[in-house]
C-alpha cells in the first residue's frame, strides 16, 4: 500500500513538472517567437466571443440571484438601498471572476483538451514535428495568449451585466429606490475591487489553458483515452481555480 502511495506520489509530481515546463515553453515562444497573428486572432475569437452568450446569461441571472437571496435579511433592517453596492462587490470580487472562469472551462477547456488530445492519438503532433513546426507554439501559445487576454475581458461584462441583473430585479421587482441603489453602490465600491477580480481572471486563464494542453498532450489510449483526459481536465481545471480563488482572494484583499 506504502508502494502505491509513493508511485501515485510521484506521478502527480511529474504530471506537474510536465505542466509547468509546457506552459513556459508556451509563455517563451509568446514572448521570443510569437505565433501567426491569424492563429491569436483565431484563439481569441473562439475563447473570448462565442463564450460571450453563456456569460451574459449566467452573470445576469447571478446578480438577480444575490438579490433575491438578500433581499429579505436587508429589509429587515430598512437598508435595501444597500443592495446596489452589495452585488457590485460580489460580482467584482467573486462571482464575475469565477463563474466566467468555469463556464469557460466547461465550453473551452474541453474542447480544448479534446482537440489536442484528439491529434495526438491522430499523430498529427507527430506530423507537425516532420514539418518542423514546434507544436507548442502552433497548439499551446496562442491558446494561453487567448485565455489570458479574453477572461478579464468576460469578467468585465460579467460584472456589468450581472450588475444590471441586480437592478432589474432590486428596483423593478421589489420596487428598491433606484436613485439609492445607484448611489450607495459608487460610495462604497471602490475600483480596486473591479481591479482584484480582472487579476483573479487573468490568473485563471492561465490555468485554465496550461492545464487543458496539458492533458491533450498526455492523451492516451485511443479515442476512450480521448474521454477521459477531457473529464480529467475539466475536473482538474474547476479544482484548482476554486483553491487559487481562496489564496488570490486572501493576498489581493
Amino acid at each position: 500500500m506504502l508502494s502505491a502511495f509513493r508511485e501515485r506520489l510521484v506521478r502527480f509530481f511529474t504530471a506537474v513538472g510536465e505542466a509547468t515546463l509546457l506552459t513556459l515553453r508556451a509563455i517563451w515562444f509568446l514572448l521570443r517567437k510569437p505565433p501567426k497573428a491569424e492563429h491569436l486572432i483565431k484563439q481569441l475569437s473562439y475563447v473570448g466571443a462565442e463564450t460571450l452568450p453563456v456569460v451574459l446569461v449566467t452573470s445576469f441571472f447571478s446578480g438577480g440571484v444575490i438579490v433575491v437571496e438578500t433581499y429579505s435579511t436587508f429589509h429587515r433592517f430598512s437598508a435595501e438601498y444597500l443592495l446596489g453596492a452589495v452585488v457590485a462587490i460580489s460580482m467584482a470580487r467573486e462571482l464575475g471572476p469565477v463563474l466566467t472562469a468555469l463556464m469557460v472551462v466547461a465550453r473551452v477547456g474541453s474542447a480544448m483538451t479534446a482537440q489536442i488530445g484528439t491529434m495526438k492519438i491522430t499523430e498529427q503532433i507527430d506530423a507537425l514535428r516532420v514539418l518542423a513546426v514546434n507544436p507548442v507554439r502552433y497548439l499551446v501559445s496562442p491558446r494561453i495568449f487567448a485565455a489570458v487576454v479574453s477572461l478579464p475581458l468576460l469578467t468585465i461584462v460579467a460584472d456589468v451585466v450581472g450588475i444590471f441583473g441586480g437592478w432589474f430585479v432590486a428596483v423593478k421587482l421589489f420596487g428598491v429606490n433606484e436613485y439609492l441603489f445607484w448611489q450607495k453602490m459608487r460610495d462604497i465600491v471602490e475600483f480596486y475591487d473591479f481591479l482584484g477580480g480582472l487579476i483573479k481572471a487573468a490568473v485563471f486563464g492561465l490555468i485554465i489553458a496550461a492545464v487543458s494542453c496539458y492533458f491533450g498532450f498526455a492523451t492516451r489510449g485511443g479515442a476512450e483515452g480521448v474521454g477521459r483526459a477531457t473529464t480529467a481536465s475539466v475536473v482538474t481545471s474547476s479544482m484548482l481555480i476554486l483553491i487559487v480563488d481562496y489564496f488570490l482572494s486572501a493576498l489581493i484583499y
